[in-house]
């Protein structure tokens, strides 16, 4: 009866590729999308000047921002509220977009402390 086996030197060829195949599928999974690639961003907001991060985190919201254009995905606050957050980082807001649906101009004032 012939038994086949791998050589210790090829066993642990073999554990060090799969170890590092499963972590770079668990990073790849894991690690964050750019919020600018997703085209159905929740938030999308136009600032007055450009952002001086192209990242930032305000009201609990990750935002990424190219030039005036800023874009997050959805939040647990309320829209007013995560304008707020972001008008505290970046300064006035001209528009504020949830899901599609224009921020109204009063709530766009009070958002940005007027």
């Amino acid at each position: 009866m012939m038994t086949l086996s791998i050589p210790h030197a090829g066993r642990l060829g073999v554990f060090v590729l799969a170890l590092a195949y499963t972590g770079i599928t668990f990073g790849v999974l894991t690690a964050p999308a750019p919020a600018m690639a997703n085209s159905a961003a929740y938030y999308t907001a136009e600032l007055a000047a450009p952002a001086s991060d192209d990242r930032a985190v305000a009201s609990g919201v990750a935002w990424s921002c190219k030039g005036t254009t800023c874009v997050a995905n959805k939040g647990n606050a309320r829209p007013l509220r995560i304008c707020r957050g972001l008008n505290r980082e970046f300064g006035e807001i001209v528009s504020f977009t949830t899901k599609g649906e224009q921020l109204a101009e009063e709530r766009l004032a009070k958002c940005n402390g007027n």
